[in-house]
């Protein structure tokens, strides 16, 4: 599977680490991922979690970059993700804005017809929040809101965040050995 990864400056960072860290763990499922950054993504990331990124080894490419494979939907990939995803990025996907590369390999994604899920961090939302969704939803994407599950019993923040990443994992089709309910811990 060939996955684009996009990370917003929305505030959730750790999603997006412990996404990095599964997308890495369960690389054997995966022939493709390519990282798109935000402009304040980076930022966020360094302000939230003291760190730099950790990409595994999987290709970055600059947000300004429109020759980037993901750009164009011949170069195949399967399902793209936003994590954390902001409300003003989301707004601009379901308007068909694509002035940059992650903009852009989001509408690929869409007009192609493949899965495009989008990890949104915002509370509370305004009725702008929710048409941006509903208009999203409508074009065939998918709103994973950043709501962690709590019937695993997660004893950390990690843990917690875990029940989010996996769900995005199993949207996409991945085998994890993450919780799934009704299954003993």
């Amino acid at each position: 599977m060939k996955i684009i990864f996009a990370i917003t400056g929305a505030s959730g960072s750790i999603y997006a680490k412990i996404l990095l860290e599964k997308l890495h763990q369960y690389r054997n499922q995966l022939s493709e991922v390519a990282v798109i950054f935000s402009q304040n993504a980076e930022l966020i990331w360094k302000h939230e979690l003291g760190e730099e990124p950790n990409l595994f080894g999987f290709m970055e490419y600059a947000n300004s970059d429109f020759m980037a494979p993901c750009a164009s939907g011949s170069a195949g990939y399967d399902a793209m993700i936003v994590c954390p995803c902001s409300m003003g990025t989301l707004g601009r996907i379901a308007h068909g804005v694509s002035d940059n590369l992650l903009l852009r390999a989001a509408d690929v994604q869409l007009k192609e017809r493949k899965k495009l899920i989008v990890v949104t961090r915002e509370t509370p939302y305004n009725l702008i929040h929710i048409e941006n969704m509903k208009l999203f939803h409508m074009a065939g994407g998918i709103v994973c809101p950043a709501n962690p599950s709590f019937y695993s019993c997660p004893q950390s923040l990690d843990e917690a965040c875990e029940t989010v990443v996996y769900r995005v994992l199993s949207l996409l089709g991945i085998q994890h050995y993450g919780y799934k309910w009704g299954e003993k811990k």
